[in-house]
């Protein structure tokens, strides 16, 4: 859905401004000037309004207002007639941030969009302000002003399900403590420069992230495209029940070991897919929450991808690092760390991995 520019012509940031981003960092940052605010895991989103007109644009720059009618709705009813907010829409099921909510949300028919909207609408997180009522662009105002702002058109807004502030502070052992609860829907934290101006599609933020390692099997890999070098190694754990499944991907490697891990893993490449257990478990699909993970799998994300893959004897483990789970998988892809060859591939198990609680998201927002 293309929006009419000229439908916010009173605003002063335009529709293609491009998020402020932030790049990693190992730690939190020490020392007086930053602000700590919570890495959520939704969708980034800019929300603009200019009267009745209203325009939600992710980080990517593509549109998302036909995905949330819910939202726009609320945003054309606040008491403020032109905003421009830099937040992420989120999604509670149960109390718990859900990407998968999100993810339904982008599809092609209307009706099935509404209908989840009313099932489980969105609620925005604003984190930075970047117009006044007038529309005049704060762009060049540094972040404790343009918190200030924020924080006054919060006051304005009052209590709303479909719109929420969300927390920071200056504390550094408070920010530590978020950190170490960082479960899924809590993506870690990012530090701000109180008197940095908002720098569109730039890193001046630090995001940082609680990392976590786990023993996997190898289970096949996928070339690179075009290439004959490995691309991405595919992962995969056991259950209680002895079923091996596709957790995620690792690729992290420079292109010499790409080209390196052809030669490796050849003593165990499998010459028919037949043998191999994620064939079996394809040739005879289950359904529900336990059923096996497969790789390979066909999405509205991953519609005109090459999906193929190479079946490895799952016999290899490697240790890897990652951020927090989606379900049963891994929630981003994995960063490589070492083999381990003195590790049992029926030893890489669901087990291992660190249980974290769902986060309390009323004590976050509320302190």
């Amino acid at each position: 859905m293309a929006h009419d520019e000229a439908a916010f012509s009173h605003l002063a940031v335009p529709l293609d401004l491009e998020p402020m981003e932030a790049r990693s960092a190992a730690e939190l940052p020490a020392g007086g000037g930053w602000r700590y605010e919570p890495k959520w895991d939704g969708f980034r989103c800019l929300a603009f309004r200019d009267g009745d007109a209203v325009a939600l644009k992710a980080k990517s720059g593509k549109p998302l207002t036909r995905y949330f009618p819910e939202m726009v709705e609320a945003l054309r009813g606040l008491p403020v007639d032109r905003f421009v907010l830099d937040g992420e829409l989120t999604i509670a099921v149960d109390g718990v941030l859900s990407f998968d909510a999100l993810q339904m949300r982008l599809h092609p028919a209307e009706s099935r969009i509404r209908k989840l909207a009313a099932q489980t609408p969105a609620c925005l997180l604003m984190f930075d302000r970047l117009c006044d009522d007038r529309g005049g662009a704060l762009l060049e105002a540094p972040l404790h002003e343009r918190r200030a702002a924020l924080e006054a058109l919060a006051d304005r807004v009052g209590a709303s399900p479909f719109v929420r502030l969300s927390p920071g502070v200056q504390d550094r052992d408070a920010a530590s403590r978020w950190l170490e609860d960082a479960s899924g829907e809590l993506d870690g934290v990012v530090a701000k420069r109180l008197d940095d101006p908002y720098q569109p599609g730039e890193r001046a933020m630090l995001k940082i992230k609680r990392l976590r390692t786990a023993d996997c099997v190898v289970g096949g890999f996928r070339y690179l495209a075009e290439r004959r070098e490995v691309g991405s190694l595919l992962l995969g754990l056991y259950d209680d029940a002895g079923a091996l499944h596709h957790v995620g991907i690792t690729s992290s490697f420079t292109m010499a070991m790409r080209r390196q891990l052809v030669t490796e893993l050849a003593p165990w490449r499998l010459d028919a897919r037949a043998t191999h257990p994620w064939h079996a478990a394809a040739a005879a699909p289950a359904d529900g929450d336990d059923a096996q993970r497969l790789p390979g799998g066909v999405s509205r994300w991953s519609a005109g991808k090459d999906l193929s893959w190479v079946p490895l004897a799952p016999e290899r483990v490697c240790e890897v690092k990652y951020d927090h789970l989606q379900g049963r998988r891994f929630r981003h892809a994995t960063t490589f760390l070492r083999w381990r060859p003195d590790k049992p591939a029926r030893d890489c198990r669901y087990d291992q991995l660190e249980v974290v609680a769902p986060y309390d998201l009323a004590r976050i927002l509320h302190g």
